[in-house]
């Protein structure tokens, strides 16, 4: 019985993970609003004691191993989460579960291990492009914050890289958009792309197209304003949301196609995070790939690419989960 978790600066998934020959079949899982609780080891203990009677009888009879792909770049087997005031400690989380096994991973790091592990319906395929044999994939996934990997063939799997390039400053193409990193830039400087490609960045778009149309949560910080703007950018209610969500997911494109280039992901570039499938009607009109390939010299070769949509929130666990059964 293995314990994986993805934790994030919104919501903790914490799952008990068994391996049956070739696959990874989650057990048990329950999601933490992660500002609910002081510190991570809280959640650990709650979700532990929900778990016990699955935990008692699995074939284990214990926890054997635990992987946890946070939020944050791991040093030395801590993650200081970044969007959230937790630490986490790979030793004291091993005394607390009781076990010498824990894998401790960055969020994107933990999604990409997660990938050979999907089923085919847990991808949506915006791009089929001509897929590289062993060439290098690329990962990125827009929530809380920005998350960006990379994944490179090591002879026997993809190796996966952890970065932290959602924080490398944000780069305006269009007029618009540099009137854009002028308004951002009085709000808070430097500006990086996680500024504006994150749940909180559809506020400050919106707030830059028309700051006259205010809607739910716009002066509430405990209201999340993101749903309400996509949902009505989707359904067409309000031409500013409209507007902000076309934007939006322009600049996740375009942004997803500077990745694919830095990593020449001729393996494909994977879009995860909770944002995305959400917004699956936008993501899949065009928008985001017209963005993604077009990239001067190279438009026709990240036409080539593979783009896929992560439909799961699966992934990092299994991720996770696959790299702590790697430590038996």
């Amino acid at each position: 019985m293995i314990l994986a978790g993805d934790v994030g600066g919104t919501k903790c998934n914490l799952a008990l993970v068994e391996r049956h020959q070739d696959r990874l079949v989650v057990c048990q899982q329950r999601r933490f609003v992660s500002r609910e609780y002081s510190r991570f080891s809280d959640v650990v203990a709650a979700f532990l004691a929900d778990a016990r009677e699955a935990i008692a009888s699995s074939r284990a009879g214990k926890i054997e191993a635990a992987g946890f792909g946070a939020a944050g770049p791991v040093i030395g087997n801590r993650v200081s989460v970044t969007n959230l005031d937790w630490e986490l400690d790979g030793a004291a989380l091993a005394r607390q579960i009781g076990t010498a096994r824990v894998a401790m991973l960055n969020d994107l790091e933990a999604t990409g291990y997660g990938l050979p592990w999907l089923k085919p319906e847990q991808l949506y395929a915006l791009n089929s492009g001509k897929p590289r044999l062993h060439a290098a994939k690329a990962l990125l996934a827009a929530g809380t914050g920005l998350g960006e990997s990379l994944l490179h063939w090591d002879g026997r799997r993809y190796a996966v890289t952890p970065t932290e390039g959602g924080h490398c400053d944000f780069a305006p193409r269009t007029d618009q958009e540099i009137e854009l990193l002028r308004y951002m830039k009085g709000i808070e400087e430097p500006v990086s792309f996680e500024m504006v490609l994150s749940g909180r960045g559809f506020q400050r778009v919106h707030e830059f197209l028309d700051a006259t149309v205010r809607h739910a949560g716009f002066e509430d910080p405990g209201i999340d304003p993101a749903p309400e703007i996509t949902r009505r950018g989707l359904e067409g209610s309000c031409p500013v949301c409209v507007r902000a969500l076309h934007l939006w997911v322009s600049l996740y494109g375009a942004e997803a196609g500077n990745l694919a280039l830095k990593a020449l992901s001729l393996g494909g570039l994977y879009v995860a995070g909770g944002i995305a499938p959400k917004i699956m009607p936008k993501m899949s009109d065009g928008t985001f790939l017209r963005a993604f390939c077009r990239k001067s010299k190279f438009s026709s070769l990240l036409a080539e690419v593979p783009v896929y949509v992560v439909l799961s929130e699966e992934a990092p666990l299994l991720g996770a989960a696959a790299e702590a059964a790697g430590l038996f």
